[in-house]
């Protein structure tokens, strides 16, 4: 019997990414990531009973990837400075957004995956935590109206990845164009 070739977390999950972002979740399977890896699926088998769990362990492990840059963003000791970080982070990866979509597809709910679940919804909590404090901070700055409710500032942060790139600017010029809006609005001064 041949030996089963080893592979490492990290290469697991970026051949998980890659083909998530190539077949979507529907297409997603382990015969496809077997022949990525150049493994067995019995191999995969080992680890995980079915594809949702491991992809509810993915999705665990890019939130807390995520995470772990928002909290490098606390160190910037201006709220602007953090602002700009937090738009670097948000336009970094885009796929990321994809991938959060296809999360939701997960349905098959065992013990695993069920506990992913309850890990994702508490990343989700500290994910929500610190950038509330974050805002709470440009308040305290006076650099965010105090009128304004929190929950439409993060809002209106996060749905500027939502916003189509229909011009084809280069990543850079969208996204300084972006925080000028969120920043100043549409208007002009005069």
């Amino acid at each position: 019997m041949a030996r089963e070739r080893k592979f490492t977390q990290e290469e697991l999950y970026q051949a998980t990414k890659q083909l998530l972002l190539e077949h979507g979740y529907e297409g997603y399977t382990f015969t496809l990531l077997a022949n990525q890896l150049n493994i067995s699926r019995a191999a995969i088998y080992k680890y995980y009973d079915n594809k949702d769990e491991l992809l509810s362990e993915y999705m665990v492990y890019e939130l807390d990837a995520f995470l772990r840059q928002l909290h490098e963003i606390s160190k910037v000791e201006t709220f602007t400075g953090q602002f700009d970080a937090l738009f670097a982070v948000l336009f970094n990866d885009m796929s990321l957004y994809q991938l959060r979509d296809m999360g939701m597809q997960i349905v098959n709910v065992n013990k695993k995956v069920a506990a992913n679940k309850r890990k994702i919804s508490e990343l989700h909590t500290r994910l929500y935590t610190s950038l509330q404090q974050f805002v709470d901070q440009g308040k305290q700055e006076q650099k965010i109206r105090d009128d304004i409710p929190s929950t439409m500032v993060l809002g209106m942060i996060f749905q500027t990845v939502n916003i189509p790139n229909t011009e084809g600017l280069q990543q850079q010029a969208w996204v300084k164009k972006l925080k000028e809006v969120i920043c100043h609005g549409i208007f002009t001064t005069s």
